[in-house]
């Protein structure tokens, strides 16, 4: 090899992968275009190889793929690094990549932003928006370094939980059955069910399992806006966290389901590898034991 890899390179191959493009990686780094470009050309004279497939968006090669993550394993150790200089100065800084499902980020995330940022200052946390079942694989593989995970399994120590979030069902405020305190699942047969292809889908299915009911959704939306607006137009009905209470429009409503159905929220680092000071400084100020859903 003419030259060693260093730090530089490695940085703006990850951001690169996980912006996917040369523009995004340069906003994100706070550099320009060009010195993202020279980085990964240096990398890959250096490794003898293109680590990126250029296009819309660019792609690791198959040697990127097995570079990616010792690349993301030496820029976090140097962030560590300096983070722990400044803690021992005093004082948490540095960038916290943080994901969380879409009720999370618009219900609960707002307000621990808000605390993070008067207690650190220093601190920026970019929020990225996922399913439930999409963020353990984003913070074990290093895309994320913490997360908002549903009904997790066994976790490292540090790990907060923030609350249990009930399950609702999401009706126009003129349905029938709108006025009621709950509803049990067998009475929302005669609506068209439109189903949101997110995490939320097993708590569902889970709800009408113990209640013995067949299941039989018409309609399966991706993105939890556009079910809702289907519902508030009257195309038919659906059950959702408690949390998404601040995304409704006006004349919808959410009432619990029967039988009760509930999903755990923890604010987590990854398993597999160690925490950046950051991640654990910052969740060692999150009080535990919020509730957040009825």
């Amino acid at each position: 090899m003419a030259s060693e890899v260093n730090l530089a390179q490695l940085r703006a191959l990850v951001a690169v992968a996980d912006t996917g493009g040369f523009g995004a990686a340069a906003d994100e780094l706070g550099i320009s275009q060009s010195a993202v470009s020279h980085a990964v050309a240096a990398l890959e004279r250096t490794l003898g190889a293109p680590v990126l497939r250029r296009g819309s968006p660019c792609r690791p090669t198959p040697l990127g793929e097995q570079v990616l993550p010792h690349a993301r394993t030496a820029v976090a150790s140097a962030a560590a690094v300096r983070t722990i200089a400044t803690r021992h100065t005093g004082g948490l800084t540095g960038t916290v990549r943080l994901a969380a499902p879409t009720t999370v980020c618009q219900a609960l995330l707002p307000r621990l932003l808000h605390e993070w940022k008067a207690a650190y200052p220093q601190v920026t946390v970019r929020v990225f928006e996922g399913e439930d079942d999409e963020l353990a694989a984003w913070l074990e593989a290093g895309t994320v370094d913490a997360a908002v995970l549903v009904d997790a399994g066994p976790l490292p120590p540090g790990a907060v939980t923030l609350g249990a979030d009930s399950m609702h069902a999401l009706l126009r405020r003129d349905h029938p059955l709108a006025g009621q305190e709950s509803v049990h699942v067998a009475e929302l047969e005669d609506d068209d069910f439109l189903l949101s292809e997110g995490g939320c889908e097993r708590h569902i299915r889970e709800a009408y399992r113990r209640a013995g009911t067949r299941f039989t959704p018409r309609h399966r939306i991706r993105d939890l806006n556009t079910l809702i607006g289907m519902v508030h137009a009257g195309v038919g009905v659906s059950v959702m966290p408690a949390l998404a209470l601040t995304m409704l429009p006006a004349d919808c409503v959410l009432v619990p389901i029967r039988p009760a159905t509930h999903r755990t929220l923890t604010l987590t680092g990854p398993t597999g590898r160690p925490w950046t000071p950051t991640v654990s400084g910052l969740l060692a100020g999150v009080g535990a034991g919020v509730t957040v859903g009825a």
